[in-house]
This record gives structure tokens, sequence and C-alpha cells, in this order.
């Protein structure tokens, strides 16, 4: 009970305190959108690109809102000290960090239905497989969401915090066939591509939405699990070496 009390404790004051501040707002919503507009501007080929696009539109929404909030709770926190108050909370450290990135998975997940309510108005999503977008979309949450974790408590400042988000970001943008396929990319590159949880993520939204996933779904489920998993373990490592004394 004194677990779970303090679970949704500390999820409510995140909310409360970070949600919806200018920060998380234009780099978890107006930027995808501004980027995936200039993409729409630049292709010429009118509402017909939308079922093209919407994919990537989603999975960076997701990427940009989850490690954007990150960045600031965590990072904000363990240099206000108020970090050292949550860890006499009664219970386990990785209770304490899942409380401290579900409002961000949360987030992400809202963030990527933004733009499916936009282009409903816009074009048919009567074929949209949504058993299987609704899982590759958390899982993306999550995955985007633990790395956001992992960049977040590699740093001392909020500012190094959203400079080493964009060291994963913005390639993550071109190398993980979020926009045009990933065998358009030069031969060395390639495996890049593959060693990025985003890419599995975007595969699946593809598939879902117009059926053009190059991996086989299940693969996609898996490695993105894994991805999690080790995204959690290695932050809560970090955290344990170089913040808990």
């Amino acid at each position: 009970m004194k677990a779970r009390i303090a679970f949704f404790s500390i999820l409510l004051k995140d909310m409360r305190a970070y949600y919806l501040k200018p920060p998380n707002i234009s780099w978890g919503l107006i930027f995808p959108l501004a980027w995936t507009g200039m993409f729409f501007v630049r292709s010429g080929e009118g509402l017909d690109s939308i079922p093209a696009l919407l994919p990537g539109l989603m999975a960076v929404s997701v990427l940009f809102g989850t490690t954007s909030m990150l960045a600031v709770t965590v990072t904000f926190e363990k240099k206000g000290r108020s970090f050292e108050r949550l860890l006499l909370a009664p219970i386990s450290l990785e209770l304490l960090m899942l409380a401290k990135t579900t409002g961000a998975i949360v987030f992400g997940v809202a963030n990527a239905f933004v733009p499916v309510v936009m282009a409903a108005f816009l074009t048919d999503l009567s074929g949209v497989n949504w058993g299987m977008l609704v899982p590759a979309i958390l899982l993306v949450a999550v995955s985007s969401t633990f790395l956001g974790l992992f960049i977040a408590v590699s740093v001392k400042e909020v500012f190094e915090a959203q400079t080493f988000s964009n060291f994963f970001r913005f390639p993550m943008l071109f190398l993980c066939g979020l926009f045009f396929p990933i065998t358009l990319l030069p031969l060395w590159l390639q495996p890049v591509s593959y060693a990025l949880p985003l890419t599995y993520g975007a595969d699946l939204l593809h598939a879902s939405v117009r059926g053009a996933g190059t991996i086989p779904a299940a693969l996609n489920f898996v490695v993105l699990g894994a991805f999690c998993v080790l995204l959690f373990v290695v932050s809560l490592h970090s955290i344990r070496r170089k913040w808990i004394l």
C-alpha cells in the first residue's frame, strides 16, 4: 500500500510540476509538426502523402516529447537535491524510477495520437491496423523514455541533457527509416540504423499504418522490448554509481 501511494504521489507531482510547460510543448509537439510540415510541403504530393508521413510524425512526436520531459524532471531534481528526498520514499529505486518515467511514457503516447487525430480529418485511416499500432506506440514511448532517462543520468545540467539528447535525436531522424527507407542509406550506415531502437518502432508504425514494414513484426516487438530492459538497467546502474554514495 505504501509503495503504491508513493508511486502515484511522485507521478502526480511530476504531472503538476512539469507537464505542458513551454519547452515540452515546443520540443514535444510544435517541432515534430513543423518538421513533418516541411516534408509535406517539399514532397508536393498533397494529401496522398499523409499515410507515408504519419508513422514518422508519430515516432518523432514520441521521441522528442519523452526525452525533453526526462531531461527536465530527472536532471533538474538531481541538481536541486530534491531527488535525494525522493530516495527516502518507502519504495525501491526501480519503482522510484518507474514512477519518474511513467509520466513521460503517458506524455509520449498522448503526443503520438495528436498527429493521428489531425490526419483523421484529412485522409482515410480505415486501413490502419490499430491492434498493432497501439502496442507499437506504447513500446516506442517506453524505449524513448528510457533513452531519455539514460541521457539524463549521464549529465549534471538541464542544458547538457538537452544537448546530449540532440546527439541521439537528430541522427535518428535520418537513420531510423522515419521518412525514407533505410535501404536508401549508404551500406556502411545501415548497420548503425539497426543498432537504434527507433528503427524497429518506426518499422512497426509503417506496417500498422500502411502495411509497409520490412522487418517481421514479432522481431520488432522483441528487439524493442530488449532495448527497453537494457536502457532501464543501464540507467539504474548509472544512478547507483554516480548519484547514490
